[in-house]
């Protein structure tokens, strides 16, 4: 017998590579329409997500299917013992019968078998639809997250000398990838970017700048940078970024090589998201130009904090 509000008619199963350009109409479609845009289809320009998330991690991924045809996606990124669940979309025309949370109950249920120890999400914060499903898997309002723009100025800006991931050679990014991982572990135990950082040098989907400090890593920045990366054209997406904690100094130098990256690479824009949570962080990102282009709300499983602290230094866009 099917759950009250669901559709028996409905299943559910892992993600295939032959489902992602289907999968990519709906998901525009979806959430082109809940923002009412002219045409939905045009929801993040020439920029791709799925496609490169499931070429990451396909275990993440599932769609639904209804009368022959695919309905829904949900996907997630693992981050070492952190988990970003997200984007879930489902067709406009399937609303109301229950594939969205069939798709979480079935993602979920893979997070379960893997003991994360914070699962986390972005959502609107003005769609009690939304935040109502999300409770219902055990996730807890937290703070708003700003997704933040600024125009990147033509010229020079005086940034140190970038340098980039993609530059090392093999043994230079093993220890990278260490420096990172410590890093991280600053911010949250067990925090580890290396899947993502691997993924923008495998598929081409921008670059990573490394801050130095001697021979340390002392932050890191994953830039998606043109058509068919997460940014889309004429646009640096910093999709994380992280210094150690308290170190607003070493922050504000990566800021700096990532706008200079952007100029390098004839991005007109730079976008970043950055939780209130991280007040300092935010403070210090609106004093340099960045303002919100759009707000949503982290939840978290289990009501923690995380790392959307006071004293954190981080960027990351959950979207």
């Amino acid at each position: 017998m099917s759950e009250p509000g669901t559709d028996a008619g409905v299943s559910v199963r892992p993600m295939q590579q032959s489902d992602l350009d289907e999968a990519d109409r709906v998901f525009r479609l979806a959430f082109g329409t809940r923002l009412m845009l002219p045409d939905p289809m045009r929801f993040r320009g020439d920029s791709r997500l799925l496609q490169p998330r499931f070429a990451t991690d396909p275990a993440t991924a599932f769609v639904a299917l209804a009368e022959g045809r695919l309905v829904g996606s949900i996907i997630g990124m693992d981050w070492g013992r952190v988990f970003i669940l997200g984007p879930l979309s489902v067709d406009p025309a399937y609303a109301g019968r229950g594939i969205a949370r069939r798709l979480m109950r079935e993602l979920m249920s893979w997070v379960d078998t893997r003991g994360f120890d914070l699962v986390a999400l972005f959502t609107v914060p003005d769609s009690p639809t939304h935040i109502r499903l999300y409770e219902s898997f055990g996730f807890v309002l937290q703070m708003l997250t700003s997704v933040m723009a600024k125009p990147i100025a033509p010229g020079g800006s005086g940034a140190e000398p970038l340098t980039l991931y993609s530059g090392l050679d093999s043994a230079g990014q093993a220890e990278a990838l260490t420096g990172c991982r410590a890093v991280t572990a600053a911010v949250f135990p067990g925090l580890d970017l290396s899947r993502e950082i691997r993924a923008i040098s495998e598929q081409h989907l921008g670059e990573v700048v490394l801050l130095r400090a001697g021979e340390a890593v002392a932050g890191f920045a994953l830039c998606h940078a043109g058509a068919g990366s997460e940014a889309g054209s004429g646009t640096l997406f910093v999709k994380f970024a992280a210094t150690r904690p308290g170190d607003g100094a070493g922050f504000a130098r990566l800021l700096d090589s990532c706008e200079e990256l952007g100029r390098s690479v004839g991005a007109q824009r730079m976008v970043a998201g950055c939780n209130t949570g991280r007040k300092l962080a935010y403070a210090l990102m609106r004093g340099r130009g960045f303002r919100a282009e759009m707000v949503g709300v982290a939840m978290h499983r289990p009501d923690q904090p995380g790392y959307n602290r006071s004293e954190i230094f981080v960027i990351d866009d959950w979207r």
